[in-house]
């Protein structure tokens, strides 16, 4: 029986319940109902003596909010230019992926630049930071530390001194005295996000909330903490691959789907400035069923390589395995092959990877899937100067993508002469375009090696 003034809250979606339930019955997850005290409701609003709101016009002109530039182009880039002065920033990644190396970088860059930063750590004590800065090469710079979980302590803190930057790491560590749940519980986050989102906006220091993940890959806690800051950033990367990836899946200062990349070294992360020549393999002979996709990653233009692996089924069912791209969209690609070019995979195994450790999720890569596949198949290699790119439709078209002529522009930046994609590639006239209007086009192109292209226009 549950006791007086008890609710149990669902540490998934922060649905509440009256009672216990082995499933949450609003996100049918099992076990995450936490028994937690009920807040007593406010009591009713006093009067105001004051004028009451006040309007403006939506057609008054608003200057463009100032920029404070951390000294870290890549995730300036992806802020959208800088970090906005009373902005609230969630950071969210796997364990280990860099989160704290990276923010710290970016505290200590700006430091060194001018801005009063602090850091606050609730998983690391100040001597451990200090260690990680010295390994780092950032002893020097004047950050704040601060090692605290405590909120009440830490907005006195920050009320007390002013700031132009602050790290919270992380926001699942805190705990306010205000309620009775634990930290990490669902009231917790979001009550401290709350706190911390208020104090930005009024006293107009930029805040950037470290948050975990699930086993899932999302975000852990309620989803009304990512509707209350005003940027959500993922950071990504694959076991085994020195290589990060900064990701913004939600921005309103900025645009959404913008990357930062790096790569892990000894002394921290490195900016890299060109990804194209680091996702791409190695110069020399392409392989059957290797593709470089030329593709469009928020406002950048990237090259990364696609292969593909198709051999005979040594089991009664064939596999598919991805890593990189949606098995959705492989399973489609190749029925179309099969229904509309009669290349037939039932009785073959299917491997598809993405090099590099990139994730790509756009459409445009389809034609650059079905050209590795049908590569591999055939065992036709590609030229070695040639791009991908289009999308594919259920009935075998290729179609048209966006920004093909930036596309273009970054393969042949990188050596690359020739493309291969839809016929309206062709008039942007940067590269030879192999056009095809339909996949069994392009399928007939790899198995005769008949990529000549039209003249193009510099």
């Amino acid at each position: 029986m549950a006791r007086d003034g008890a609710i149990y809250v669902c540490q998934a979606c922060g649905a509440v319940h009256a009672k216990w339930a082995g499933q949450c019955g609003a996100c049918q997850a099992w076990n995450t109902l936490v028994e937690e005290t009920q807040a007593r409701p406010p009591g009713a609003l006093k009067p105001s003596r004051g004028r009451g709101l006040g309007f403006e016009d939506l057609r008054s002109e608003t200057p463009e909010p100032p920029r404070l530039m951390t000294g870290v182009a890549e995730f300036d880039r992806v802020c959208g230019g800088g970090v906005v002065p009373g902005s609230a920033i969630l950071l969210a990644g796997d364990p280990g992926v860099g989160k704290s190396t990276l923010l710290l970088q970016v505290t200590a860059q700006a430091a060194k630049a001018g801005a009063k930063v602090a850091y606050i750590s609730g998983e690391e004590a100040v001597e451990q930071i200090r260690s990680r800065a010295a390994r780092m090469g950032l002893a020097d710079a004047p950050v704040n530390l601060a090692a605290e979980t405590s909120l009440r302590e830490i907005l006195d803190g920050l009320k007390r001194d002013s700031f132009d930057l602050v790290i919270i790491d992380s926001v699942q560590t805190l705990w306010s005295d205000a309620h009775e749940a634990g930290p990490g519980s669902v009231t917790q986050v979001r009550a401290c996000a709350g706190e911390l989102v208020r104090l930005a906006k009024r006293k107009g220091v930029a805040i950037v909330l470290v948050g975990h993940v699930t086993k899932e890959g999302q975000v852990a806690g309620p989803r009304v903490v990512e509707h209350m800051v005003d940027a959500v950033l993922s950071f990504e990367g694959e076991r085994g691959y020195p290589f990060r990836i900064l990701r913004a899946g939600k921005n309103r200062f900025g645009a959404t789907d913008e990357i930062g990349v790096f790569e892990m070294g000894d002394r921290g992360l490195n900016e890299v400035s060109n990804p194209s020549a680091l996702f791409l393999g190695e110069g020399g002979e392409r392989a059957a069923g290797s593709v470089v996709f030329a593709g469009i990653e928020g406002s950048r233009p990237v090259l990364v390589e696609v292969q593909a692996l198709v051999a005979p089924s040594a089991y009664g069912t064939p596999r598919r395995a991805v890593v990189g791209w949606d098995n959705g969209r492989l399973a489609m690609v190749l029925a179309v092959l099969e229904a509309r070019c009669g290349l037939g995979f039932g009785d073959k195994d299917v491997y598809l990877n993405v090099a590099g450790g990139l994730r790509i999720s756009e459409p445009a890569a389809d034609l650059a899937a079905a050209a590795a596949l049908v590569s591999s198949a055939l065992d036709r290699p590609l030229p070695q100067r040639c791009v991908v790119f289009g999308e594919i439709s259920l009935s075998g078209e290729v179609r048209a993508v966006n920004r093909m002529e930036s596309r273009m522009k970054e393969a042949a930046k990188l050596g690359f002469d020739l493309a291969l994609g839809p016929a309206a590639a062709a008039e942007a006239r940067v590269l030879d375009v192999a056009s095809v209007s339909r996949l069994a086009e392009a399928l007939e192109r790899i198995d005769d090696g008949a990529f000549a292209g039209g003249p193009r226009g510099r």
